[in-house]
């Protein structure tokens, strides 16, 4: 039996990429989303990771139509990106909600079949700018970076029971968010990225297929860059 591997937010850009690299792998695949559907016939659950009930739901029809989740991508995330003197409390809320506490949760539920199979491979979708900061994503940057703190905690409460739990903080990378950026955008964010260009979303999920496999059991509470060195040294 092929292991069972959960990726939220999975339906575009750098999910939907790691989702299909990890089915061409032989992973059993299962895109939350909150719809409810997938692309490129993926297997698919709703789930809304700023919901409790939500995901509890997800991960209950994951387990009783193709077993336990053995592998987590909690990738699912958004933005409401502004001056924090103008930012609303729903703009705050919202994101840390989402991107923070719904990788929480969603990790949370996950090891209740980890802890019992003593195996399981987390890995939390973080992003450069929760490491170097960026000006008008106060609230984003705080959920991205808590996600590290949030990761190497856990690492200490669940590293014995054969559990690894990595952050990647990819740069910028091509998808149909940064594709909308005006093209001048898009010229200034090339000229402070060493590598001088936008990461591909293949990238992202080639780096996602090490980590879960059984050659990076050794490697934990790790916070691996994807950045075309825009935040080394940092």
């Amino acid at each position: 039996m092929s292991r069972v591997a959960l990726v939220t937010g999975g339906n575009r850009g750098i999910g939907l990429s790691i989702a299909l690299r990890l089915r061409a792998a032989g992973y059993t695949v299962v895109v939350g989303t909150r719809s409810g559907t997938a692309p490129e016939g993926l297997h698919a659950v709703q789930m809304d990771v700023s919901q409790s009930a939500s995901i509890d739901a997800g991960f209950t029809a994951i387990e009783e139509q193709f077993g336990p989740v053995e592998i987590l991508i909690a990738n699912a995330g958004m933005t409401r990106d502004t001056l924090l003197m103008r930012m609303t409390d729903d703009d705050i809320d919202e994101v840390l909600q989402t991107n923070l506490a719904g990788s929480i949760k969603l990790a949370r539920r996950a090891l209740r079949s980890m802890l019992r199979a003593r195996y399981g491979r987390i890995i939390f979708m973080s992003s450069v700018v929760g490491i170097i900061g960026s000006a008008g994503q106060v609230n984003y940057s705080a959920a991205k970076s808590g996600l590290i703190g949030a990761a190497r905690s856990l690492v200490r409460e669940v590293g014995g029971r054969g559990i690894t739990v990595n952050v990647l903080t990819p740069g910028f990378v091509n998808t149909d968010m940064t594709a909308e950026l005006p093209e001048e955008r898009r010229a200034e964010i090339v000229s402070i990225v060493p590598l001088g260009r936008y990461a591909e979303p293949d990238e992202i999920a080639t780096v996602v297929e090490f980590l879960v496999g059984d050659g990076a059991g050794y490697i934990t509470g790790a916070v691996i860059p994807i950045d075309g060195g825009l935040g080394m040294g940092d």
